[in-house]
């Protein structure tokens, strides 16, 4: 039967009156595949000239639109160590909610009292300070009095000296009577002794004369020292001005001196009161970090340094905090030469990990299971990864993201650019060449305007 041998059954038996003959080898078995052949050629040559959207596509993940809104976590800005916790992991908390508490371990901040007397101490050195502000309006009031006092003396020695001057003027005058007498006198001597010698006068008249111009003499003499005591009273009185100046001056510029040294104590304890003041400000502040508070409303998702003393560093991570209230958004990753290709606010096409889709990257319209969203912000500096991030948040006017997705989710993003024809994307993609570069219709309204 299967022709091995040398008998051959189809020369010697005819099987031409047997329908399965006919059927096996009398009818058309290509027909129908031809046809198919022929339908298909005309529906793939047909399908070669339908729109198709280029695209640009990424692997990326679920992050929040703000910065604030993404998961962080709690750092304390001391060193410490943990002694209670007020929380457990997938607990909900509000912010300013005490998480956990820890103790001091630095020497210096150990003393359960270090911040009541480091107050006792700026207090004690604010009351210096009032010391020493009124020390300086008393040294005020001395130096006031004394320059006062000054002024008196001074005219009282002016006085002094005018009344020296006045007596001087007075002496001279009197010595000038003097003279005129004396030189009366001697006139008279010396007339009444000519007079004497040619016998026309006594002798007892010539001692007369003689006595009276003596008394004169002595007059004279008598009067020139009354002057020249005069004189002296003069200097002794402007040396007596000088000496009150330099006396007062010394005991001005002494209390000047004093009020100087009791300003400079009294600033150099003002910035001890103010070292003092801000040391008080950070030990209160410090105690206030010993508890660990959530800075927003948010889940505890995990425990970083777990258990009770153990010791940690000062900016160490202790807590992971998830925020409750955030927007969604994706951020995913575009090779450098389609970086040129992606606009802010282009719309793009997003599959997210676990949500079953259809998806078309060419026939958007034809998807199912994605979801839409625009671009918001576009990195202007390469990442470790060797791409550029995109930052993609919801389209408003689409379909609502799903509400069960989670922040670091996985997501796969299109972004749709220029409709082209189907054959021009094979033979783009044959040659290796990028997607067609393109400006977005509202970047074109405002060049035209620019032109205008």
């Amino acid at each position: 039967m299967l022709n091995i041998s040398n008998n051959k059954l189809n020369q010697k038996v005819t099987l031409d009156g047997y329908d399965a003959f006919k059927k096996a080898f009398t009818s058309n078995h290509y027909k129908f595949f031809n046809r198919f052949l022929a339908v298909f050629a005309i529906l793939a040559f047909i399908t070669l000239f339908l729109p198709w959207t280029q695209n640009v596509t990424g692997n990326g993940f679920i992050t929040t639109l703000k910065p604030d809104q993404r998961p962080q976590t709690i750092q304390s800005r001391i060193p410490g160590r943990i002694e209670k916790w007020y929380v457990q992991e997938g607990d909900f908390v509000k912010e300013g909610d005490t998480i956990l508490f820890i103790s001091e371990i630095k020497n210096e901040y150990q003393d359960p009292l270090l911040l009541e007397r480091t107050q006792i101490q700026r207090d004690a050195k604010s009351r210096s300070v009032t010391s020493y502000q009124e020390k300086v309006k008393a040294l005020n009031g001395q130096i006031a009095a004394l320059s006062r006092e000054r002024i008196l003396k001074l005219e009282q020695s002016e006085n002094k000296l005018k009344q020296a001057y006045l007596k001087v003027t007075s002496d001279s005058i009197d010595l000038e009577a003097v003279k005129t007498n004396f030189n009366i006198a001697q006139l008279q001597y010396d007339r009444t002794a000519t007079l004497q010698q040619e016998g026309l006068k006594a002798i007892t008249d010539v001692e007369e004369k003689r006595l009276k111009l003596q008394e004169m003499q002595a007059k004279l003499i008598s009067q020139e020292n009354k002057l020249l005591a005069s004189k002296n009273e003069v200097l002794n009185a402007t040396i007596e001005i000088n000496r009150i100046s330099a006396q007062y001056a010394d005991k001005i510029a002494k209390g000047q001196s004093d009020k100087f040294s009791a300003e400079s104590n009294q600033y150099d304890t003002e910035a001890q009161v103010s070292k003092l003041d801000n040391q008080s400000t950070n030990y209160e502040m410090r105690n206030a970090l010993y508890y660990i508070k959530a800075p927003q409303d948010g889940f505890i998702n995990k425990a970083l340094i777990g258990g009770l003393g153990e010791t940690f560093k000062e900016g160490e991570k202790l807590v992971k905090i998830m925020p409750t209230n955030y927007e969604l958004a994706v951020e995913t990753f575009v090779d450098p030469i389609d970086l040129p290709l992606i606009h802010l606010g282009e719309r793009t096409r997003i599959q997210f990990d676990g949500w079953p889709a259809i998806f078309f990257s060419g026939w958007p319209n034809a998807s199912f299971g994605t979801y839409g969203g625009k671009v918001v912000a576009i990195e202007t500096f390469i990442s470790d990864n060797g791409k550029f991030r995109i930052l993609i948040a919801p389209d408003k006017s689409e379909n609502e993201w799903p509400e069960n997705i989670r922040v670091g989710s996985g997501a796969y993003t299109i972004s749709l650019l220029k409709d082209v024809p189907i054959w021009y994307e094979l033979w783009r993609r044959l040659n290796g060449f990028p997607p067609d570069y393109y400006t977005p219709d509202d970047k074109k309204n405002v060049a035209t305007k620019e032109k205008k």
